[in-house]
């Protein structure tokens, strides 16, 4: 609990509030036009998007809806849920585990690959046009890097699912 904050007025001017609304509202603008640009261009969410690339950086071995939920900081209902979606657009398919028979793998089907490699091509031009283009070059990379640090450390204070 930091002392300093005596007021509603000192919350609202505070440099570290300030900074992290700012840090919120950024991502809440970007989130929502690069989302609008794969819903628009590819009839996919955001979020769908996300879960393709991660259930492609496994290739073959597929990837576990307890594993997709935690990435993306969803219950495993919520994951299970958007895989159902998922499934229905023919982006990904579900099967049993060898190891274990409980375990259902997500996999990436021919159509969920070349969604997500058209999807990659309209959401990379969105991400240069709005996140990094209006940052100078020599602070791109460190902003990146800054990020990934955030996104690490936020990542590991979460609890893990069960």
């Amino acid at each position: 609990m930091d002392p300093e904050i005596t007021s509603a007025r000192q919350a609202a001017d505070d440099a570290r509030v300030l900074a992290f609304g700012q840090l919120q509202g950024a991502a809440n603008r970007l989130g929502y036009l690069l989302g609008r640009a794969l819903e628009r261009e590819c009839g996919i969410t955001h979020l769908m998007y996300e879960v393709l690339l991660i259930v492609g950086r496994t290739g073959e071995d597929g990837l576990t809806m307890r594993s997709i939920a935690q990435e993306q900081v969803l219950t495993t209902g919520g994951a299970t849920r958007l895989v159902d979606r998922m499934e229905a657009l023919g982006l990904v398919t579900r099967t049993a585990s060898p190891a274990d028979r409980r375990v259902q793998l997500v996999r990436l089907t021919a159509f969920g690959e070349e969604t997500t490699v058209r999807a990659s091509r309209v959401h990379v031009a969105n991400v240069e046009q709005f996140f990094f283009r209006p940052l100078p070059d020599d602070h791109r990379e460190r902003f990146a890097e800054d990020l990934r640090t955030l996104s690490h450390f936020a990542r590991d204070a979460l609890p893990r699912l069960r």
